[in-house]
């Protein structure tokens, strides 16, 4: 883009509230093919489409993944639970991992790439969404790493023949509590679904809903990985140890993350 265009662009974008408008401005200029299809896309951005949404991906643990509208933008500070999710991988159960609450399937994608090369052979992926745009999008970014993607609610959208033999299942549960949602940022609250935000009265209805089923999905020794606000922190880990599981969390100060694992002992409690 020349510099007078991406100056102009850089101008409407920063009028409009963009923070990091110059920035956008490349990226929005990088992705035009022409400078009709570049104001198009200067336009959506101004009116307040979420600039994943505009570009048709999201950067995410250096992976770029498609993202559509209706579909949840992938956080930065879900690094962290790929983070840990890897290490669980590493040294416990690791044959099958679930990405459940998927959205566009972005932390199954980066726990195989965190894992490709240091793990041999790489686990089975099983992803999981209520929302079938969501299911859509994560298949297209799943498509040739061998990962699978079903539509349903929580487990029950999974293959009964993993029950009992999962190692790390990721469990990005909407944890916003209900009363939050209308205060959060537009781009969020007005475009992104709110079952991927809305998590009930204090965030954790799904955690909840997830950790009590979980021991009966997890093989023994198997990891259940949620993520949570730094508020939830005692009652996420109350959550995990009622349902049988030892608890830890994990938090990252740079990521402005919380992660709360569960893990089982070497024997299901047979739920």
């Amino acid at each position: 883009m020349p510099a007078f265009e991406l100056e102009a662009v850089t101008r409407q974008l920063r009028a409009a509230g963009c923070v990091f408008a110059e920035d956008e401005a490349r990226l929005l200029g990088s992705a035009a093919g022409s400078p009709g299809e570049l104001a198009g896309l200067v336009a959506r951005r101004v009116a307040g489409t979420p600039l994943e949404y505009v570009l048709g991906w999201a950067e995410f643990m250096g992976l770029r993944v498609g993202v559509r509208p209706g579909v949840f933008v992938p956080r930065q500070r879900s690094a962290l639970l790929v983070e840990e999710a890897a290490a669980a991988a590493r040294n416990g159960p690791p044959h099958t991992v679930v990405d459940l609450c998927c959205g566009s399937g972005a932390l199954g994608l980066a726990l195989l790439a965190e894992l490709a090369g240091g793990h041999d052979p790489l686990p089975d992926l099983f992803a999981a969404d209520i929302d079938p745009v969501a299911v859509g999008c994560a298949r297209a970014n799943l498509a040739g790493t061998g990962g699978s993607v079903y539509q349903g609610d929580l487990f029950d959208a999974l293959p009964p023949g993993i029950r009992g033999r999962i190692g790390v299942l990721m469990a990005n549960t909407p944890y916003v509590p209900s009363e939050y949602i209308a205060r959060m940022p537009p781009e969020a609250r007005d475009h992104e679904p709110a079952t991927a935000l809305d998590g009930g009265p204090d965030g954790l209805d799904l955690a909840r809903r997830t950790a009590a089923t979980a021991p009966a999905w997890l093989a023994p020794g198997g990891s259940l990985l949620i993520e949570i606000g730094v508020d939830q922190i005692p009652s996420a880990t109350a959550v995990l140890t009622d349902n049988g599981f030892r608890a830890r969390i994990a938090r990252s100060a740079e990521l402005d993350a919380t992660v709360a694992i569960g893990t089982l002992g070497t024997a299901t409690s047979g739920r």
